[in-house]
C-alpha cells in the first residue's frame, strides 16, 4: 500500500515540479511565488504532496519502531533506505544529480513529519541533506557532483559533515585540522572532529582543515574525503540521552591524502561555505524540533481525552487546556518562522537571520512542549510505555547543535544591528 503511494506521490511531485518550472518559465508563476504561506491547505500542491507522503510514512513506517531503535541505540538501516527511495535523502538536488528537485519549503515540510516519527531519522535525513549534500551541491563542480553527490542525493550512500572539534565547539574559525600540500598538487589532512552525525554510516565527509593559519578563518578551506581512505578512522560511538539511533562519533585523520580534485570551491572559502551550510541547516535543524514538539502534542491531547480524574477527562481541566494552548501556540509561531526562512532562502533572499530565528523558536518550542507532555502525563509520562520520555530526551539536542540557543541570539542581534547601522 504505501509502496504504491510512494511511486504515486513522487511520480505527481515530479509532475507538479515541472508544471511549475513551466509556468515560472513562461512568466504565469511571477504572482504564486510571492504568496505567504500560513497554513498547510493553503501550500501549493506539490508540498502538500510532500507533506503527506512524509506524514503518512512517518505514521507507518516510522512511529511503530522508534521507541525500539532508541532503546537498542539501532540504526534504522531499512528505514534510511526507503528515505532514498522517497527521494528524500536529496530532496532539494535537481533530479540531473540524482535529487527529487524540490525546494527549501518542501525540505522544511519533510523534516518536520519525518521528525515528528522519529527524531533519530530525522536528524540522519537532515545532516545528510542540509550539511553534506547542500554544500557540494552549491560548492561543488561538475565532476565532483557526480562523484560526490549523485550516489548521495539518490540515498545509495550516506554523508557527513566535519566542522566541529573537541577543543573549538561553536567557535568554527579555530579548527585545528590541517592541510598541508604534498608535494604533488593534493593535501595531507591531520586532526580531529568531533560530534559527528552519520559517522559510523557515512562513505564520505566535507571536511574543513586550515590551509594557512596566518590568515586564521580566512585560511580554512573545505574538501569532500572518502570516509575509507587510508588514515582516516573513526572514534566510539558517543552514548546520547537522546536521537540514540543516530551515530554520533569522531572522525581521526592521520596523514589522510586527498587530491586537488576533492577541494571544495577554492582555497580559503572553507569558513564561508561553512556558514552558508550551517545557515540552510538550522531550516533543518528547526524542522526537526517542530517535528519533536508535534509529537508531544499529539502525545498530550490524546491522554488528555482519554484520562479521566473527578469523573471526566483531564482535558476539561483549565489547566491542562492552558498547556497545550501554550504548546500550540509556540509551535505554530515556530513554524511559520521556519517557513519563511525557507521561503526566503528559496527566492535567493537574505536569511541569515531568519534561519537563527527559526532555529531558536522551534528548538525551544520542542523543549517546552516535550516538558509540558510530561507533565500533562504525569507519571505515565516517565516510563518508556509512552513517547513523552522520548520526545523530551530527543528536544533537548536541538538547543545545542548546529548553533546553541547563545550563538542564535548573537546571530539574530548581529543582523538587527546591522540593519539598523545601515
Amino acid at each position: 500500500m504505501l509502496a504504491h503511494a510512494r511511486h504515486s506521490v513522487r511520480s505527481g511531485i515530479s509532475a507538479a515540479v515541472a508544471s511549475r518550472s513551466a509556468a515560472r518559465s513562461s512568466g504565469a508563476a511571477a504572482a504564486t511565488t510571492r504568496r505567504p504561506y500560513t497554513t498547510f491547505d493553503g501550500l501549493p500542491e506539490e508540498h502538500q504532496m510532500v507533506r503527506d507522503m512524509c506524514r503518512k510514512f512517518a505514521d507507518e513506517e516510522l512511529a511503530p519502531h522508534a521507541r525500539g531503535w532508541d532503546a537498542r541505540h539501532e540504526f534504522p538501516a531499512d528505514a534510511i533506505s526507503q528515505l532514498g527511495d522517497l527521494g528524500l535523502m536529496g530532496l532539494a538536488v535537481s533530479d540531473e544529480h540524482g535529487g527529487a528537485g524540490m525546494d527549501t519549503l518542501a525540505y522544511a515540510l519533510a523534516m518536520e513529519e519525518v521528525s515528528r516519527g522519529c527524531a533519530s531519522v530525522g536528524v540522519i535525513m537532515s545532516a545528510h541533506n542540509s550539511l553534506y549534500c547542500a554544500p557540494v551541491d552549491k560548492f561543488g563542480a561538475a565532476s565532483q557532483k557526480e562523484e560526490w553527490l549523485a550516489p548521495y542525493a539518490s540515498g545509495e550512500k550516506i554523508g557527513c559533515f566535519g566542522l566541529s572539534e573537541p577543543g573549538n565547539g561553536s567557535d568554527a574559525g579555530a579548527a585545528s585540522t590541517t592541510a598541508k600540500p604534498d608535494g604533488d598538487g593534493g593535501y595531507i589532512l591531520n586532526g580531529t572532529k568531533a560530534w559527528i552525525t552519520n559517522a559510523h554510516e557515512a562513505a564520505a565527509a566535507v571536511v574543513f582543515a586550515t590551509t594557512d593559519k596566518s590568515k586564521k578563518h580566512k585560511g580554512i578551506s573545505a574538501f569532500v574525503v572518502s570516509t575509507d581512505a587510508p588514515g582516516f578512522s573513526l572514534g566510539a560511538k558517543e552514548d546520547k540521552i537522546g536521537i540514540r539511533a543516530s551515530s554520533t562519533a569522531n572522525l581521526i585523520m592521520e596523514d589522510v591524502k586527498v587530491s586537488a580534485d576533492q577541494l571544495l570551491g577554492e582555497e580559503g572559502e572553507g569558513f564561508k561555505i561553512a556558514m552558508v551550510t550551517l545557515d540552510g541547516g538550522r531550516i533543518g535543524v528547526a524542522g526537526q524540533a517542530l517535528g519533536i514538539a508535534q509529537a508531544s502534542i499529539d502525545c498530550a491531547a490524546a491522554y488528555a481525552l482519554e484520562r479521566k480524574a473527578f469523573g471526566s477527562p483531564i482535558a476539561d481541566l483549565q489547566s491542562i487546556q492552558i498547556k497545550l494552548s501554550r504548546m500550540a501556540l509556540a509551535t505554530d509561531s515556530a513554524r511559520l518562522l521556519n517557513w519563511r526562512a525557507s521561503m526566503l532562502k528559496d527566492a535567493n533572499k537574505p536569511f541569515t537571520k531568519e534561519a537563527a530565528m527559526a532555529k531558536l523558536a522551534a528548538s525551544e518550542a520542542a523543549t517546552m512542549c516535550a516538558h509540558q507532555a510530561m507533565q500533562v502525563l504525569g507519571g505515565m509520562g516517565y516510563v518508556t510505555e509512552m513517547p513523552a520520555e522520548r520526545h523530551w530526551r530527543d528536544a533537548r539536542i536541538t538547543e545545542i547543535y548546529e548553533g546553541t540557543s547563545e550563538i542564535m541570539h548573537l546571530v539574530i542581534a548581529g543582523n538587527l544591528l546591522k540593519e539598523y547601522r545601515g
